[in-house]
């Protein structure tokens, strides 16, 4: 059955367990039960995926029949009669779950998804103590070799949601299904490790695999013995997106802000200074902002496309690497804060570089993957020498015995702790492109911005598109979240038909509110998320990349200007132009300087 979306203008009537209930045409028999507030069990079906009904959990009666349909995949019609539990469904749910029991490792206690796993929370509901069939657990090699996102398949629940992720959503095709009936499995293309595949790191498998099967790189350990040494100097970043999603593991409402919180618990774990990304995000405006200012005077190739996204990189230089010199040569905030901590903080502060240790909190697993590329040593040094992800983090401070929700806020500390609310939205799907619009205006036109706010574009879309008007001259961008439709662009520009000046992209749906990394949500969470760093931004009372006082000092003091030859070291960087990732034997490719 092709799935539909559903139409407002006409509606259904029918009843749910003898309830009444009108919902819109299109609507499935699992949704419109959630309207009423009958929760259905699944195990498949996740809100933001197209349905693949392969669990069967949420078997309903339709119209008395014999036969069980799965609600998720099927729509309602007017007049529908359905039963959501009687005891007859009600048992072959629970003896889907002990099936699945039957085979599943029985790690509840060490497993990284331990109290926040859906199988767990099911066996829960059924009142499962002892499946009734011999316990045959799965044993399957542990996929470590990314460094980055770990597969476990021995927990392998077969949902399928990583696939539909990894194909529709990203287009990556890294994770696919192989063979059928009680053989049937999810792998990946040849049984591959995810190293050897086209797999892009982004995660988004991890973020909607309901059990322990896919998951980040854990190096909280790495950190706990860095802060323990009396020998490191350990410095820590935090990321825009993190800010509105950390709250999530602590019970705070989503989205909500807990900048101050976070730095607190960080101070409190006993990281010696506690820094921003936000303030090399200001400083990517500036450099990149110069870029296409450069490259609009000179006729450097257009349209120029961000550099943020790690995933994208990835993805750009796999699937895309006759392409590569679209992309800004701007490294990403992350990776410009990483050789500064060891050059610019290190000079200021009279630390060693060589004992400095530089930590940094991200909502994405393919910053692990970033952080470890070999062109990342600018400072002579790793530039970042861990990645943890927020999820990672939110553990770090429950070990720590710390109670998040009651923590007094702190402030960053100052020299790179400095931001603007240009640089809080680059957590967003077009944060980063309204970033730079606010600079480049002002640089262009010399005018002051009457508003900041560039709503077009703004928005949960997949694909934006806006024009701006620079001073009478008129630049077109476009935005993409999501791999998919990132594809969409880089094939238009393929076949030279993207009249766009700029374009920004961010890998995972929704921007870095959605990252791999962040605390597990839907949709719906990645908009409250959104709304966050929107409201961050009007909070703070510089708006402007260019008006941030740190990032001032830095060019004054360090840096000197943008594009120029210490930026071009240490804040630039090139791509690999042969279809592969540095790490699956590309190379180096071959450097772009600074688009000129």
């Amino acid at each position: 059955m092709s799935q539909q979306q559903p139409d407002p203008s006409k509606s259904v009537n029918l009843t749910i367990d003898g309830r009444p209930v009108t919902v819109p045409k299109g609507t499935t028999i699992l949704e419109a039960a959630r309207t009423i507030g009958i929760h259905i069990p699944v195990l498949c079906d996740h809100p933001d995926l197209a349905w693949r009904a392969v669990c069967r959990l949420c078997v309903v009666e339709c119209d008395g029949g014999s036969k069980l349909n799965a609600a998720c995949a099927n729509y309602v019609y007017e007049g529908l009669k359905v039963v959501t539990s009687n005891p007859r469904i009600q048992s072959i749910r629970k003896m889907i779950v002990e099936m699945i029991l039957a085979e599943h490792p029985q790690e509840c206690l060490t497993c990284i998804r331990s109290q926040n796993c859906e199988l767990q929370r099911l066996a829960l509901q059924f009142g499962i103590k002892k499946p009734p069939f011999p316990l045959e657990p799965k044993t399957c090699p542990v996929d470590v070799d990314t460094k980055t996102i770990t597969r476990d398949m021995s927990k392998c629940v077969k949902c399928g949601r990583c696939v539909e992720v990894c194909q529709e959503v990203q287009s990556v095709r890294a994770i696919n299904t192989a063979y059928r009936s009680l053989h049937y499995e999810i792998t990946t293309p040849y049984d591959q490790a995810l190293i050897e595949g086209p797999c892009v790191y982004c995660g988004q498998c991890a973020a909607v695999c309901p059990v322990g099967a896919i998951y980040e790189n854990d190096q909280t350990e790495e950190v706990w013995a860095a802060l323990d040494s009396p020998e490191r100097h350990v410095v820590v970043q935090t990321a825009p997106a993190v800010r509105v999603a950390l709250g999530d593991e602590f019970g705070l409402p989503k989205g909500a802000i807990t900048t101050g919180k976070m730095v607190t618990a960080l101070k409190r774990l006993g990281f010696d200074k506690v820094f921003d990304t936000d303030f090399t995000a200001d400083l990517t405006i500036m450099e990149e902002g110069h870029e296409l200012l450069h490259r609009l005077k000179n006729g450097g190739r257009l349209p120029m496309i961000t550099s943020c996204s790690p995933g994208w990189i990835n993805f750009a230089e796999v699937f895309y690497p006759d392409l590569v010199e679209h992309l800004s040569t701007c490294k990403s905030p992350q990776q410009m804060f990483g050789p500064l901590a060891k050059t610019y903080y290190a000079q200021v502060s009279g630390v060693e570089a060589a004992k400095i240790t530089s930590v940094s909190i991200m909502p994405c697993t393919a910053k692990k993957f970033e952080a470890q590329r070999p062109e990342m040593a600018s400072s002579g040094f790793r530039d970042v020498d861990v990645v943890l992800t927020t999820r990672e983090l939110a553990r770090m401070i429950k070990l720590a015995g710390i109670d998040f929700a009651a923590l007094p806020e702190s402030k960053y500390d100052s020299l790179m702790g400095d931001s603007t609310g240009a640089a809080v939205i680059f957590g967003t799907s077009g944060g980063v492109m309204e970033a730079a619009l606010r600079t480049v205006y002002e640089v262009v036109t010399g005018e002051t911005l009457k508003s900041v706010d560039f709503a077009g574009v703004r928005g949960h879309q997949g694909l934006k598109q806006a024009e701006v008007d620079l001073k009478g001259t008129k630049v077109k961008v476009l935005i993409a979240n999501g791999l998919a439709n990132a594809r969409k662009i880089m094939d238009s520009i393929r076949k030279g038909e993207c009249d766009a000046t700029f374009v920004e992209i961010m890998c995972c749906p929704g921007g870095c509110v959605g990252g791999g990394g962040q605390p597990y949500g839907n949709s719906r969470i990645k908009a409250q998320r959104m709304d966050g760093l929107y409201e961050a931004d009007r909070q703070l009372p510089l708006r402007k990349s260019h008006e941030n006082p740190e990032v001032k000092a830095i060019y004054e003091k360090f840096l000197k200007e943008p594009l120029g030859e210490k930026s071009h070291h240490l804040l630039h960087t090139h791509y690999s132009t042969t279809g592969k990732n540095h790490w699956k034997g590309g190379g180096h490719g071959h450097g772009h300087g600074h688009g000129h």
